[in-house]
């Protein structure tokens, strides 16, 4: 028998500890944070809501203030998940986090997904016909094969 050492992390062994749940405010990433939330119950595990704002868009080019719009949308997902989380405590209790980060939405749940140790992650499905021609932030994330990915539609 030879004698190792354990690893200070082992991800997946008793069930995942850390869901990262991405959102954007669509009505799909909303689903995927209310799925995200089931599981995080039933497993007593860290769930980790992360809202990516965006860095520049079209309206920025043109001189819209892109910056404060998504601290608004950040700062709104946020209340709109305290409310929630309000009237189901007692009832549906789980342990939860938002985060929020600025970049593209791959790279800021990569970064989050990689900061908090995630276990899984959550996304909802992309609702742009633009995706098809790119790909997905959804499809990115299950290429990547870091973690369990879960699409909810």
């Amino acid at each position: 028998m030879t004698d190792q050492q354990p690893s200070p992390f082992e991800r997946g062994t008793d069930g995942p500890k850390v869901i990262v749940a991405g959102v954007d405010g669509s009505e799909s990433s909303l689903r995927a944070a209310a799925y995200a939330g089931g599981l995080a119950r039933r497993q007593n595990a860290l769930l980790a809501i992360v809202y990516v704002q965006p860095l520049m868009s079209t309206g920025a080019a043109l001189g819209a203030p892109v910056a404060d719009t998504t601290e608004e949308i950040a700062e709104g997902l946020a209340e709109e998940i305290r409310t929630s989380a309000e009237r189901v405590r007692g009832i549906w209790d789980v342990r939860w986090e938002f985060h929020t980060l600025r970049g593209d939405p791959y790279n800021g749940l990569v970064t989050a997904a990689d900061d908090l140790k995630a276990d899984a992650v959550v996304v909802g499905a992309s609702e742009s016909a633009g995706h098809r021609f790119i790909g997905s932030v959804a499809v990115r994330l299950v290429k990547a094969g870091r973690w369990p990915v879960t699409v909810v539609p």
